[in-house]
């Protein structure tokens, strides 16, 4: 079994406690439900790429807005990440809008559809074939 490295660990940690900052301590009304899904640290610790999802927000226009308040609490969440973090030099923050949970909907949507047409086929399918056998 594969041991986690430090960058694995380090990102995991940093996306729990930026979980948390984001939802007590960023005080800005722009900012929607943000969900932190991880946090990709660079081997030298020099940057995390932080990918979040807004719940309930599709719209390209408030995914931006909303990067850019994040964007612009970097620093604070940094200076209040390296208080509860233990490390020498705390990456420096970017973030990014985390797709794969829209399009995790999309494709269970498009499964669901495609199965419920192949029920609402099969009866007639059945119909068919007993009045072939007659």
């Amino acid at each position: 079994m594969r041991e986690f490295s430090r960058t694995d660990r380090v990102g995991e940690q940093l996306a729990h406690e930026l979980a948390q900052l984001i939802q007590r301590e960023v005080k800005d009304p722009r900012l929607g439900m943000v969900t932190v899904t991880s946090a990709d640290v660079s081997r030298d610790l020099g940057y995390a790429d932080v990918h979040v999802t807004l719940m309930g927000e599709n719209d390209p226009e408030r995914i931006r807005e909303n990067l850019a308040v994040l964007k612009r609490a970097s620093g604070f969440l940094r200076s209040r990440v390296a208080r509860t973090m233990k490390l020498r030099h705390v990456p420096e923050l970017r973030f990014h809008f985390d797709e794969s949970v829209s399009r995790g909907h999309a494709l269970s949507s498009l499964i669901e559809r495609a199965v419920q047409s192949d029920r609402d086929r099969a009866p007639e399918e059945d119909d068919e074939d007993s009045e072939r056998r007659d």
